[in-house]
Parts: structure tokens; sequence; C-alpha cells
């Protein structure tokens, strides 16, 4: 079991632990091969096509760079939140606590302690593979962390912040412009956060999901929030296509014996046998 986990987890630093800690099983798919296929041989591709099975840009260990016909930079690091100043002094606080504690062998329990998926825009940051799936109506993006399902409606308008019932995808409505596929979701349940930053009822996440070549597309991120950010705050992710991958099941187990509840310290139990 332990070398069917790290082969899933792709030789990501420290992910191993986690796994662990979280008590995922994930399983091998018996679903049949997706009809992804390199397609960089003839470059031909539908702009308005991001159907398929995708990873995140730089590839894992485990998973060549596809070649491409264009040059594709790796995008730039995620640039600190722009919180408010009342709001940054604490969340720094709060990074330099989870740091230390990593530092010194004794790690905080996270949501990923308690089986807690990662919601938007977290899922979308392609740790593990995910699967688009496109009709005419809707856009389903799966991804294999949790087995968590985002639905991107097409044509259609988010509700108000007001109607949005709080979700840990919120509720994501598309269209596209030209070749962009543009969306927009609202409604997060306010404990669910992106690297730890705060956010209100009203943060409003905004991407715009374009193709690159035959075998990557790219993610434009922005979050805005007036009540906690100074500016939006913007990002881009890449992906590049999985050929014939099959989606594993990620299963996250009871954990509440992996935290400890006088110190909030994750445990880890590993048995020789």
């Amino acid at each position: 079991m332990l070398d069917e986990v790290q082969k899933r987890l792709r030789g990501i630093a420290g992910t191993l632990l986690f796994a662990l800690v979280a008590g995922c099983s994930p399983q091998i798919s018996t679903a049949p091969a997706t009809e992804d296929a390199p397609s960089a041989a003839t470059g031909a591709f539908d702009p308005r096509d991001i159907s398929g099975t995708w990873d995140r840009y730089p590839p894992p260990a485990d998973a060549a760079r596809l070649p491409s016909a264009v040059d594709i930079a790796e995008p730039e690091p995620i640039p600190p939140p722009p919180l408010k100043p009342e709001f940054r002094v604490a969340w720094e606080a709060e990074q330099k606590d989870i740091a230390d504690a990593a530092a010194r062998g004794q790690p905080i329990a996270n949501h990923y302690t308690h089986c807690i998926p990662d919601g938007m825009p977290t899922m979308m940051a392609g740790m593990f593979p995910m699967e688009v799936l496109q009709t005419s109506r809707q856009t389903t993006i799966i991804q294999e962390a949790f087995n968590q399902v985002r639905r991107i409606y097409h044509d259609d308008a988010v509700p108000t912040i007001e109607d949005a019932e709080p979700r840990f995808w919120g509720h994501s409505a598309g269209h596209w412009e030209g070749n962009d596929f543009v969306v927009e979701t609202v409604g997060i349940k306010e404990h669910v956060r992106f690297r730890g930053v705060p956010h209100s009822a009203n943060l409003r996440i905004r991407e715009r999901l374009r193709r690159i070549d035959a075998d990557h597309f790219e993610n434009e991120v922005v979050l805005e929030d007036p009540e906690y950010l100074t500016e939006p705050w913007r990002w881009k992710w890449i992906y590049q296509r999985r050929p014939n991958y099959k989606m594993y099941e990620y299963v996250c187990e009871d954990n509440r014996e992996y935290a400890d509840p006088e110190t909030g310290e994750q445990r880890l139990r590993i048995d020789a046998e």
C-alpha cells in the first residue's frame, strides 16, 4: 500500500507525509482510458476544447514535458496576498507559527488532517490530475484529490451574494469571449481558504481559461474581496495534458486519531509489520 501511495503522489516533496496523515486511500481506477492522446505531432486543436485529463505545468516528476509548438514559460510564483494591514499582520503571524511547527517536526493539524477538501480556488492548483468534461451547457472539472467536483454552467449568471448558499466550490457560471472561457465564482465558505488567506462572504473569483497549444492551457485567476484585500490578487496556473491517464479514486478516511486533541498537532502512526 505504501508503494502505491508513493507512486500516486508522484514524488512531490513532503506530500507523502500529508497523504499518510490525511489517511487518503487512492485506488487504481478500472475506468477505460480517456480519449486523451498527444496531439503536438499535428499541432491541430480546437481552442474551445479543454476536455481531457490535465496536470499542472511544470509537470510532476513522473510525467514528461510534452513537446510544444510554442515556447511555454513557467508561470510566475504566486505573489503574496494584498491583504489590508489589519489582516496581514495576523496572517503573517499564523504562517510563521505553521512554518516553525513544521521545522520542529510538530506540524499543526490542518484541513487535510480532518478530511476537509480544498474547495475553490485551491482545487485548481493541480496538485493532482484533474479531468475536464464539456457539454453544450456545462463544464465539469473533477479534481482527483478528495474526488472534488466543480460544475460551471454556461451562459448563466452567478447568483447574488445574498442568494448564494456558501459552498466549498461556490457557484460558477462561464461563457466564451472569443477563445477565452471566462468564469465567475461566488459563494465560497469563509473557512475555505487559499494559502490560509481570510476572506469575506463577498469574495469573487474570476478566471480566464485559454488554450496555449494542443497540449497546454492556462488559467488566469483573479480574487476580488474589497473587505480584506487592498487590490485584486492575481496569478496564473498552467496545465499540460496527461495522455491516457486514468483517474484514481482518492478517499480521505476518518482521521480524528491523527490530530492530537490537546495540542492540535498532527500525529502519524506507521505499522512496521
